[in-house]
C-alpha cells in the first residue's frame, strides 16, 4: 500500500490522519531530527543533568529540545549551527526546570513552616507514654530511698541550703551532702535506663 498524499491525510478525521502519517515513510525533516536525536541525545542528557535536575526532568528537556527542533525546521528557520541551537535550547529548558523545581521546594518548605506553626504543641502519644514511664521509674527509685534521704531531696527541691536542711532534720552537714549525692546518683542511673 502506498502513502497517501498530504491533502488526503489532512482531510481524514484526526485519528485516521494520525494513523496514516505514522504508516507513511518519514519526511526529510523527520529523518534529519531522528539523526540529530541519535547523535546528540546522550550529550544533551548529560548537559541537562549538569544543572542539578532529576534524570526524569533531563529526559523531558531532551525530548522538548527535539520537539522544538522539529518545529523549527518545519517553519523553515535557519539551519546554520543546529548543534549550537540544540544546546542553547537545552540550556534554557534545563534552567527553567531547575528554577521550577527550586520554586516548588521553596513553596513546600514554606508550607511546612505554616504547618509547623499550627501543630498541636502538646506531646504526642509516644512522648506521653515515654514521659509516664520515666516518671514512674523515678518515683519508684524515690520511694525506695530511706525516709531521711527522701526528706533531704524534698527540702532541697524547695530551695533550702545544705545547712538549713541539716538544721531542719537535725543531722550533720556531711550527712546531708552524702544523702543528696547518693540519692541524685540513683535517680540519674534510673533516668538513663
Amino acid at each position: 500500500m502506498g502513502t497517501l498524499p498530504t491533502d488526503a491525510i489532512n482531510a481524514l478525521p484526526f485519528p485516521a490522519a494520525a494513523a496514516a502519517k505514522l504508516s507513511a515513510t518519514p519526511s526529510e525533516i523527520e529523518r534529519e531530527v531522528i539523526n540529530l536525536f541519535e547523535q546528540f541525545r546522550s550529550p544533551l542528557l548529560r548537559y541537562a543533568l549538569s544543572f542539578g535536575i532529576s534524570v526524569h526532568d533531563a529526559e523531558e528537556v531532551t525530548q522538548e529540545v527535539f520537539l522544538s527542533l522539529f518545529r523549527h525546521l518545519q517553519l523553515r528557520k535557519s539551519r546554520r549551527n543546529l548543534r549550537g541551537w540544540i544546546f542553547c535550547v537545552a540550556h534554557n529548558l534545563a534552567l527553567k526546570h531547575r528554577y521550577a523545581n527550586q520554586r516548588s521546594r521553596d513553596m513546600m518548605a514554606s508550607d511546612w513552616t505554616i504547618v509547623e506553626r499550627h501543630l498541636d504543641p502538646s506531646p504526642s502519644p509516644e512522648e506521653q507514654v515515654s514521659s509516664t514511664q520515666r516518671r514512674q521509674r523515678l518515683l519508684a527509685v524515690l520511694h525506695a530511698l530511706p525516709e531521711e534521704d527522701q526528706c533531704c531531696l524534698r527540702l532541697r527541691a524547695e530551695g533550702l541550703r545544705y545547712r538549713e536542711i541539716a538544721a531542719v532534720l537535725g543531722i550533720s552537714l556531711g550527712a546531708v551532702s552524702i544523702s543528696l549525692t547518693g540519692s541524685l546518683a540513683r535517680l540519674i542511673r534510673a533516668d538513663r535506663r
